[in-house]
């Protein structure tokens, strides 16, 4: 039986708390809501939980909505993270410098609330969709766990986190023995039902998130 879909996380960023309370509201039923006042507290939360979108608003006291973009696409893991900007500018310079520097959407205050709820349910289907197909590309269709492409990401990730770090890494290689000659008694398909054994065993043997 598959497990049901986790929901999706939305990170709310505005100074002004009648607004957050307000987009609260009429997201509460859409997503999981995260919510913060700043772009210090907003980049805290995106790295404790990777948001699925995030609404913005422009100009904060601060680290500014604009400055808060940058600093996530500047960030490996939270640069495919769409943001929509929220703000009083419906000037079209404004607007062209927010879809230049990253954004996906531009809503104009004040909104109106049918409007928002079609562009965050727009693009929350864009980003389940996204991810699907990035997760395809890195899961081995037989067995179902990472393929030599996630393999190759994570070592070079994993070996840079432990250059700065200072801590172990640790690599292992792990044989199959007399496959070959399982396979060729047994068949193909029991062969491959024996290789989705062995990698469940081995996902069911690690116990951290690393």
């Amino acid at each position: 039986m598959s497990q049901p879909a986790q929901p999706q996380q939305i990170l709310l960023v505005d100074d002004d708390a009648a607004v957050i309370q307000l987009l609260g509201g009429l997201l509460a039923n859409v997503a999981a809501l995260r919510f913060a006042t700043n772009g210090k507290d907003a980049l805290r939360l995106a790295h404790e939980v990777v948001p699925d979108l995030i609404l913005l608003d422009a100009e904060m006291p601060g680290m500014s909505g604009f400055e808060l973009l940058q600093a996530l696409k500047a960030d490996a893991r939270l640069a495919d993270v769409p943001v929509i900007f929220i703000t009083s500018h419906t000037e079209a310079g404004f607007e062209v410098s927010a879809l230049e520097m990253g954004a996906v959407d531009f809503i104009a205050k004040p909104f109106r609330s049918s409007l928002v709820l079609a562009r965050v349910k727009l693009h929350l289907r864009m980003k389940r969709m996204t991810d699907g197909l990035r997760r395809a590309a890195t899961i081995d269709s037989l067995t179902g766990v990472a393929n030599r492409r996630m393999f190759d990401q994570s070592l070079v990730r994993e070996w840079l986190l432990a250059r700065r770090t200072g801590n172990p890494l640790s690599l292992l290689s792990i044989d199959v023995d007399h496959f070959k000659s399982f396979n060729e008694r047994y068949g193909r398909q029991q062969g491959d039902e024996f290789l989705r054994q062995v990698a469940a065993a081995l996902v069911s043997a690690c116990r951290r998130p690393a």
